[in-house]
């Protein structure tokens, strides 16, 4: 940042912001966000009349001609759970209606409506002051909910231990890290710190650096530059894109750390931040993340014992070790680092008896 710090006038300009959207690092105004949360617990009666145009209907079929912002699946759900009444009585999905019964429904929030509200969660803060929060992410947390995971995540943490950033988008975070991937991430506590960290990503100024147990022998330090898109059959996995128009730049660079009879420890850093970056890239030069549920090798024709002990692990063998930013009070260079976790390095030390 040259040493110059935001000023606070200049977070009107957050929404003003070109971005090239990454999936791993946010911009402020990439996807919207609420502004209020919803109570988790809130329930809204409904009284409808049915008229004589939907005689004959289903009742599922009836409830969503009238409720229309609610999908016929969840409608359903709802009437076998008796949260729907016809003239006061319990029905079936596929009862039909004559035309003139009065249903009344109890509506309750979606999952995505009680997404963004605040959890008592505990987090390993390294750091934190007026502009920034620095956490050690642990293993199994969701940095950000989404389908399946629309609560327990950072997000809700962040919004319950400082609730003034629930005015931010996502809540200050402008990056992320896979659900089993441990380490530093960074958030703001402010608009002016949400702009600057969105621009050291833009710029590519903000280091990131891994620590990564990868099986087979590296034999010198390189870089994968090739893009990254949405694997064409299976669309909840990345993959290594050649001449396609959907995958967008992606640059990993990796250095020998230390190197055993079968596997390699390399420290990663990124030019890019895509989505699973590090565990695509590294698949595809032949060298995958060791226990890597979704891109690692194969556990077939190995010893019983380390078998059990990859599978034991249970997720890609990746940490997020280092972060190097500029902080958006004073502009001056910070690094901060997570130690290896526990099970990591008993990892490393297991592979190196090998």
């Amino acid at each position: 940042m040259g040493g110059v710090g935001i000023e606070e006038s200049s977070c009107h300009t957050l929404e003003m912001i070109p971005v090239d959207l990454e999936e791993e690092d946010y911009s402020p105004s990439d996807r919207p966000f609420p502004t209020a949360a919803h109570d988790a617990s809130e329930e809204k009666k409904v009284v409808l009349e049915v008229s004589l145009s939907l005689a004959g209907f289903r009742l599922d079929q009836a409830l969503a001609a009238l409720l229309p912002d609610y999908s016929r699946s969840r409608l359903t759900v709802m009437i076998k759970e008796g949260a729907v009444q016809v003239d006061g009585m319990q029905m079936q999905p596929k009862t039909k209606l004559l035309g003139g019964e009065t249903i009344t429904a109890t509506l309750t929030a979606r999952a995505e409506e009680t997404a963004f509200i605040a959890e008592d969660i505990p987090l390993d803060i390294m750091h934190e002051d007026d502009a920034i929060i620095v956490i050690n992410k642990p293993a199994g947390l969701v940095v950000h909910p989404g389908s399946g995971n629309w609560t327990g995540t950072l997000l809700n943490g962040l919004l319950y231990r400082n609730p003034a950033v629930a005015s931010l988008p996502r809540a200050g975070i402008v990056h992320r890290l896979d659900k089993d991937t441990t380490g530093v991430m960074v958030a703001a506590k402010t608009e002016a710190a949400q702009l600057a960290l969105v621009r050291q990503l833009q710029a590519r100024t903000m280091k990131r650096q891994y620590v990564a147990l990868v099986r087979g022998l590296v034999k010198t330090d390189g870089a994968v530059d090739e893009p990254i898109g949405r694997h064409p059959r299976d669309r909840t996995k990345m993959a290594v894109l050649q001449d396609s128009v959907v995958a967008k730049p992606a640059k990993t660079y990796y250095r020998v750390m230390e190197r055993f009879q079968y596997h390699t420890v390399l420290e990663c850093s990124l030019d890019t931040g895509r989505t699973h970056q590090i565990r695509v890239h590294m698949q595809s030069v032949g060298f995958p993340l060791e226990a890597d549920p979704v891109y690692g090798p194969s556990m077939t024709g190995i010893d019983a014992e380390v078998r059990n002990t990859f599978r034991a692990f249970n997720r890609q063998a990746l940490h997020a070790r280092k972060l190097t930013l500029d902080h958006p009070l004073d502009g001056k260079p910070r690094l901060f680092e997570a130690p290896i976790p526990e099970d990591l390095r008993d990892l490393i030390d297991f592979v190196a008896g090998l």
